[in-house]
């Protein structure tokens, strides 16, 4: 006979789901919490290819193009088929204080792979982006949203760092961000940091009507004031709300 725990966590997982669906009457939901149970099991679920780009792959994908529709209220820059299925690309490029686009330009994406059933195959992030979020950083924060408080109502997840393992990498320093975003919009001088504010707009050819503002990703950069590393990145992408801490996943010995 099964034990009684191996009985209870399936029932417990289906109730969960069913309860997500009557509560918000999406399924985008449910596929967003079904790819959030994936994280449990990492290692199973995802694979993690990292080169000039970060790419997250599903090996058992949960969530449709048309969920990310649902979320962001936000169409992709381009829309390319290619072999299998297609291939979402959202540009964000750099705009001053009027919105208007920085010359020279300055720019990066965010690529979507969906198969021929339109689910998520793969995630992947620019070499820029990677400078204000490096890959080892990336990942292990993603690893670490197993077990994150959900807030339904403002559409987040708390990640917990101690519930991953600590890594030993060095964080970017203020002089090589600058380097490749320029200078930002403004500074906020803080005691023990400066917030550097950059400003993105998304390239979309149609937004839902109501959701303009969704276009425009504010980024903000904390810099150790001691050292002039790069602590904290928290920002609003299409949708996707991002904030890491980057000293919670260092080791002791950083």
């Amino acid at each position: 006979m099964m034990p009684a725990n191996k009985i209870k966590r399936p029932f417990r997982v289906i109730g969960l789901l069913i309860l997500a669906a009557s509560l918000t009457g999406c399924m985008y939901w449910v596929h967003a919490y079904q790819t959030y149970l994936q994280m449990g099991e990492f290692d199973h679920y995802f694979k993690v290819v990292a080169a000039d780009e970060f790419t997250l792959q599903f090996k058992e994908p949960k969530m449709y193009s048309e969920d990310f529709i649902s979320l962001a209220k936000l169409y992709p820059s381009e829309d390319d088929r290619v072999e299998n299925g297609r291939r979402w690309r959202y540009w964000f490029r750099k705009v001053d204080k009027d919105n208007t686009l920085i010359q020279p330009e300055i720019k990066f994406y965010s690529d979507m792979a969906f198969n021929a059933e339109k689910k998520l195959t793969a995630w992947s992030f620019s070499s820029l982006f990677l400078q204000i979020a490096p890959p080892e950083f990336l990942e292990v924060s993603l690893r670490s949203i197993a077990g994150a408080d959900i807030d339904k109502e403002k559409q987040t997840l708390k990640a917990n760092a101690d519930l991953v393992g600590k890594i030993n990498a060095e964080l970017p320093k203020k002089s090589a961000v600058l380097a490749k975003l320029g200078e930002p919009l403004s500074i906020q001088d803080e005691p023990e940091q400066e917030v550097y504010i950059y400003r993105f707009l998304l390239d979309t050819h149609h937004i839902e009507k109501g959701y303009e503002d969704h276009a425009l990703n504010e980024v903000k950069l904390s810099f150790d004031k001691k050292n002039q590393d790069l602590i904290i990145m928290a920002g609003n992408f299409a949708g996707l709300k991002i904030s890491i801490d980057y000293r919670k996943f260092l080791s002791a010995s950083k």
